[in-house]
């Protein structure tokens, strides 16, 4: 279930994150999971109050969230950087089908703990879908990518931000700092 109205500002770094029930290291909870779409709410300091898209919410230290773009490209903007989506949606809905079979698997007792593990080890999938927008995650490329219906753009890698003078249609996507830092 979404929460109405939900857009993510920022997505949890590829190695998840540790999360807390206030902006206090002895109130530990449920850590955050990898790549997980969320909207930063409120600052204080390095802390940073996160909403995901159930309605649940957590404080994290923001420095370390990713952020994504607010506005995406224009539909007159420059091509640079774009593809057709279809083929990411491809594998998007293959990864969704081959964790939906091993869930099923599981569920009817032909499956193990152990062996679910193994049978979705290295499974990544990020969806976020707007109206119109879509985000996904391209676990073959290691980047979140935008998709309009017909165009597809990288807006974040695995390894950072990606900025070039050849595409200036969005900002530069980049790691949370703590205000006046």
């Amino acid at each position: 279930m979404t929460t109405v109205g939900f857009r993510p500002t920022h997505v949890v770094p590829q190695n998840g994150m540790p999360a807390w029930e206030a902006p206090d290291p002895a109130r530990p909870t449920v850590p955050l999971d990898a790549l997980l779409p969320v909207q930063l709410v409120e600052r204080r300091g390095d802390w940073g109050h996160v909403l995901c898209a159930n309605g649940w919410s957590a404080w994290v230290d923001g420095r370390h969230l990713v952020a994504v773009p607010q506005d995406p490209p224009l539909a007159d903007g420059p091509l640079t950087g774009t593809a057709d989506p279809r083929p990411l949606l491809t594998r998007a809905e293959q990864t969704l089908a081959r964790y939906r079979a091993a869930v099923e698997e599981l569920a009817a007792g032909g499956l193990a703990g152990e062996a679910f593990r193994m049978r979705t080890r290295g499974l990544r999938l990020g969806v976020v879908v707007d109206g119109e927008s879509m985000w996904l995650y391209d676990a073959e490329q290691g980047r979140w990518a935008y998709a309009d219906g017909a165009r597809l753009s990288t807006y974040v890698t695995d390894e950072g931000p990606r900025a070039t003078a050849a595409d200036p249609g969005h900002a530069p996507t980049q790691v949370v700092t703590p205000d006046g830092a």
